[in-house]
């Protein structure tokens, strides 16, 4: 056992030790190898069925980066551009002067749809015709690539439909068949989960917070626009059977050392896989959009598909770093400098990333 597995497990422990996490799972690659595996904690407290290395966990917006990766994936083999209208291959999104937006607006949430209906229910975003022909018929909000703004959930369908129209098949086959069964993960990484695999999730729990912590909040406000309350990310809402079993991408189920393999193949090769070539990868991991989120009014700077800068830092200071946070605080990314991936799973829903960031430092 190394120093830093060593290092990163006590680090584990004594998070759930202290009641700060209920159950956790950290994984890093470097160079294509895994060199943590760690896990701690308890996945169901009603039976006390503890968290290993294969329990999956749903992570919210970590599901991004994998649809992301997909994407780049289709774009490797010459299936689209990032500047293929997103209208060449889904005609009905060019209603309401949608024509011009591109597939790299989409991936750098600058395509000017961020919302959804905003009387959406849990059962409407597990239909995904439905969330499709509502997302097609989205006015915009800003001209499109002027401006960024997150795409919480219509990033998934937007992304998840272009990956549709341009394999006819659904995005879950398609992580399924070109990511995770050449990576050997296909039993650790899922937008929908069969039903029949369901015990093997980690069950979420909310940390406790004001009631009514929005109370005071305008009602105007961009992000209240961007997407329903009922749709804020909560342990009802990710312990759903329905929710569960849905092609959600903006949001995944997947294990830490699922998804920081996934990571590690798009920097160079698991195991003879390699995802992207070195060219696309610079181009995917390199600055694509920076500006003042028009939702949450946060500067942000994106990739294609990623978040720029590490967990605790930001773009300007660790800019080598890409990935994807999950509301809770979860995290994964990739690191081009050092040939490192890390991810962190946990099903204790935090409104922070205090335990990424920490983890994030003791690995460096």
């Amino acid at each position: 056992m190394t120093d830093l597995q060593k290092n990163v497990q006590a680090t584990l422990d004594e998070l759930v030790e202290s009641g700060t996490e209920r159950g956790i799972q950290v994984a890093v690659y470097r160079g294509g190898e895994l060199v943590v595996d760690a896990a701690a904690g308890v996945a169901d407290p009603e039976t006390g069925r503890e968290v290993t290395s294969g329990t999956v966990f749903y992570n919210f917006s970590i599901g991004k980066g994998a649809a992301s990766t997909v994407l780049h994936v289709l774009a490797e083999r010459g299936l689209l551009t990032y500047d293929t209208p997103v209208a060449d291959l889904w005609p009905e999104f060019a209603a309401h002067g949608k024509g011009n937006v591109t597939v790299r607006q989409a991936l750098n949430h600058t395509a000017g749809v961020p919302g959804i209906p905003v009387d959406s229910t849990p059962e409407d975003v597990c239909d995904w015709d439905k969330m499709c022909a509502a997302l097609a018929d989205q006015e915009l909000w800003w001209e499109p690539g002027t401006q960024t703004g997150y795409h919480a959930y219509s990033f998934g369908y937007l992304v998840g439909e272009i990956v549709r129209r341009a394999t006819g098949k659904p995005i879950s086959q398609v992580l399924r068949e070109e990511v995770a069964e050449p990576l050997g993960i296909a039993d650790e990484i899922y937008f929908g989960m069969p039903v029949s695999e369901h015990g093997r999730l980690a069950v979420l729990e909310d940390v406790p917070m004001t009631a009514d912590w929005a109370g005071d909040m305008p009602a105007d406000l961009p992000m209240f626009k961007a997407g329903p309350m009922a749709l804020f990310p909560s342990a009802a809402l990710g312990n759903r059977t329905d929710v569960l079993a849905a092609d959600i991408p903006a949001g995944g189920k997947t294990s830490a050392r699922a998804v920081a393999r996934m990571y590690a193949a798009l920097l160079g090769e698991v195991d003879g896989v390699r995802l992207i070539s070195p060219e696309r990868l610079r181009e995917v991991s390199a600055v694509s959009f920076t500006g003042i989120d028009q939702v949450f009014g946060n500067p942000a700077t994106w990739g294609l598909g990623f978040a720029i800068g590490r967990p605790g830092s930001d773009a300007e200071t660790t800019p080598t770093v890409f990935g994807m946070p999950g509301a809770g605080g979860s995290a994964a990314y990739a690191d081009t400098a050092t040939g490192i991936t890390v991810a962190v799973t946990k099903n204790k829903l935090s409104g922070d990333f205090a335990t990424a960031t920490r983890i994030s430092e003791l690995i460096g």
